[in-house]
């Protein structure tokens, strides 16, 4: 069962509904928080959001893969990926726990 997508437009409508801000402040505060978590991010660092998850930085290594197609072994250069670790509390909730915080219907 596919849910629906949470758009930035979405986000913002959702801090002008329940705080009270302009439009224009609540699609600027939106960005603020989504830029300087990507800022962190970039710079390697964890995001932790209480009683949400985490967003970690992971570095790998190089290794060799296999082209599925042909068989051929290909080198994969070591990068860094991002990982989100949903604390307990946001995993009790998606499960159908009691939630604590907003709804976001």
């Amino acid at each position: 069962m596919a849910g629906k997508t949470v758009t930035r437009a979405d986000l913002c409508e959702a801090v002008y509904q329940q705080v009270g801000l302009s439009r224009t402040e609540s699609a600027a505060l939106v960005e603020l928080v989504l830029t300087e978590i990507a800022d962190c991010l970039a710079r390697g660092e964890t995001v932790k959001l209480s009683s949400f998850g985490s967003f970690v930085v992971r570095e790998k290594g190089q290794r060799i893969g296999r082209n599925p197609k042909t068989g051929e072994e290909v080198p994969i250069e070591p990068r860094r990926v991002m990982v989100f670790k949903p604390s307990s509390i946001l995993k009790n909730r998606i499960n159908g726990g009691k939630s604590d915080g907003a709804d976001c219907d």
